[in-house]
C-alpha cells in the first residue's frame, strides 16, 4: 500500500470507530456522547452552574443549556435557581440520571485519553504535532471543534435519523 493509502485507511479507521462507537450509545442508552460527558460534568460537580459545566467539557454556554434542555426533557436532570444569587442556575442530576449514567458504556474519548495519558512524552508531541498537521491539510484548522469523539453537531437531538448520504439535509455538515 502507498503511504498517502495508508495514511486515508488510518483516518477513515478513526472516522469509522468513531462513529459505530457514537452509535453504540445511542443505541444503548440512547444518548449522545456529549450528553454523556455532560451528566458526568453534572454528576461530578453536583450542583454545578451552567458557566462551570461548559468550561468543564469544552462547549459554549449555549451548546450545554441546548444538551441541557434535551436531558431534561428526559427526566435525566433538572435546574434549580440559586438562593443565593437568583441569576445562577445549578444542574442536578435526578435518580434516573444516575441510573442512566451508572449503565452508560465509557464514552471513547475516555478510552483513548486513558491510553494516551501512558504514553511517553514525546510519543504525545509527536501524535499531536501529527495529528495538528493533518488538520492544517485538510483545510481543518479553523473548523471549530471541541475535544468529543463524536460525529455530527454536539447538541443534535439522538431522535434525528442518520440521513443515508453521511450529510444532514442542509448538506453541509457530516452525521
Amino acid at each position: 500500500m502507498e503511504p498517502i493509502e495508508e495514511v486515508l485507511t488510518a483516518l477513515r479507521r478513526v472516522i469509522r470507530a468513531t462513529d459505530l462507537h457514537s452509535r453504540h450509545l445511542v443505541k444503548t442508552t440512547g444518548l449522545t456522547a456529549p450528553q454523556i460527558l455532560l451528566l458526568q460534568a453534572i454528576r461530578k460537580q453536583e450542583g454545578g452552574t451552567i458557566g462551570e459545566l461548559a468550561t468543564q467539557v469544552n462547549l459554549s454556554q449555549a451548546t450545554v443549556t441546548n444538551i441541557l434542555d434535551r436531558l431534561e426533557k428526559r427526566g435525566l436532570v433538572y435546574r434549580e435557581r440559586s438562593t443565593q444569587d437568583k441569576r445562577k442556575v445549578h444542574a442536578c442530576l435526578t435518580e434516573e440520571g444516575i441510573d442512566t449514567l451508572r449503565d452508560a458504556p465509557i464514552p471513547l474519548q475516555d478510552q483513548f485519553a486513558r491510553q494516551f495519558r501512558d504514553l511517553q512524552e514525546w510519543e504525545k508531541t509527536m501524535i499531536i504535532a501529527a495529528l495538528q498537521r493533518v488538520a492544517h491539510m485538510m483545510d481543518a484548522e479553523h473548523i471549530d471543534a471541541s475535544p468529543f469523539l463524536d460525529v455530527g453537531t454536539l447538541d443534535r437531538s439522538t431522535e434525528v435519523a442518520p440521513v443515508e448520504s453521511g450529510y444532514d439535509n442542509k448538506g453541509d455538515e457530516a452525521v
